[in-house]
């Protein structure tokens, strides 16, 4: 019979091993140092990290302020995230397919989807779920991880075909808690599919934060169950989850099956303009030690500066060409319109049942008429 002192010591080994085995990988640290050698990195590559990342923050902040505007629906922020996105993204070839949530534009738009087309989603029309012809986007995904068995789908498509490509999964912690999660991993485990499950591990599904979903500590911990790599990165790090991106695509085109990457990150916003953080967070507080402590853009651009690849005239430069860009994009996707409801019915069904049309001719009649 165990007693407590003896059940306390075999917790605290299998914590201690745990511990060891999903420690968290940093290679840059908050203040702008590396903790080992980046040689693996070109310069041009970090150059284009932080770039994006400036980039995408900036396109991010101009969604809020549209939805405050009501010149798009709810937004759902990324601000805060951006290494996670943009490091994962330039990781993959451009072959490989996507599988993002609604809060993934900057690893879509990384990976080929124009802004305009992220700002026309948003609006609510059908352009914003195509991606551009050559590249493998899927739609925003608004239920919880149900996307993931898509990836593996695909994956296991491609694996079947010889095809030469890799699929790639973005969720958040909280997908982690449905079946659909453990169902894509064990299948993508039992046929070794060439398949990444990437999840931004934010600390809260909307607003319940990670320890009520899980006791396990770790989300990367849960791959042991399907005997796959898991790997635990700073996911404000960009260059720990570019290499562990990388890492694991090259185990996947090898052959060598999945990987499950938990990127532990922090969003600074709301869930979405719709949502209300100050409820169950410190909003100030958590907001503020990440930005001064964490933040992704600032610890990229202090190596920069470092070691001489950006300067302040390149940020000069830089910053009049993202607010260009960005107004462009929104321009673009403002002189589109906006939405007809009526599209609300198309691309359900291939044949379209009888309450539907007639919910349809309902609305039509209720707006005058038009595509009755």
């Amino acid at each position: 019979m165990l007693t407590e002192n003896d059940r306390a010591q075999l917790w605290m080994q299998m914590k201690a091993h745990s511990d060891r085995l999903f420690e968290e990988i940093q290679v840059l640290k908050p203040d702008g140092e590396v903790t080992g050698p980046v040689d693996d990195i070109s310069p041009d590559v970090m150059r284009e990290m932080y770039r994006w990342m400036v980039l995408v923050r900036a396109f991010d902040r101009k969604c809020v302020i549209l939805q405050r505007q009501g010149r798009i629906g709810t937004y759902a922020p990324f601000e805060g995230q951006e290494a996670a996105q943009v490091g994962s993204a330039l990781a993959l070839a451009p072959e490989d397919w996507m599988f993002p949530t609604y809060r993934d534009h900057a690893a879509a738009m990384v990976h080929g989807q124009p802004l305009a087309t992220v700002v026309l989603y948003w609006m609510g029309r059908m352009e914003g779920c195509v991606c551009p012809p050559g590249k493998h986007i899927l739609p925003p995904c608004v239920p919880i991880a149900t996307h993931l068995l898509h990836a593996a789908g695909a994956a296991w498509a491609a694996k079947w075909r010889g095809e030469p490509m890799v699929a790639i999964a973005y969720f958040g912690d909280g997908a982690t808690s449905e079946g659909d999660f453990h169902e894509a991993l064990n299948f993508a485990g039992v046929f070794q599919l060439p398949v990444i499950f990437l999840c931004q591990n934010n600390g809260y599904a909307i607003s319940v934060p990670f320890s009520r979903q899980s006791a396990s500590r770790t989300i990367a911990q849960r791959a042991v169950a399907y005997d796959i790599p898991g790997v635990r990165v700073d996911g404000n790090d960009v260059f720990a989850v570019y290499r562990a991106v990388r890492q694991a695509r090259e185990r996947a085109a090898a052959g060598l099956g999945p990987t499950l990457i938990e990127a532990v990150t922090f969003r600074y916003g709301a869930h979405t303009t719709a949502d209300d953080p100050t409820r169950y967070r410190d909003q100030q507080r958590l907001s503020d030690e990440w930005r001064t402590q964490r933040d992704p853009v600032t610890r990229l651009r202090l190596y920069l500066e470092r070691h001489d690849l950006w300067d302040a005239r390149q940020e000069e430069a830089w910053q009049a060409e993202v607010a260009s860009r960005v107004d462009a994009a929104v321009q673009e996707a403002m002189a589109a319109g906006p939405a007809d409801p009526l599209a609300m019915f198309d691309h359900v069904y291939a044949d379209e049942p009888w309450h539907l049309a007639e919910q349809r001719r309902e609305l039509a009649t209720a707006r005058g008429g038009a595509h009755a």
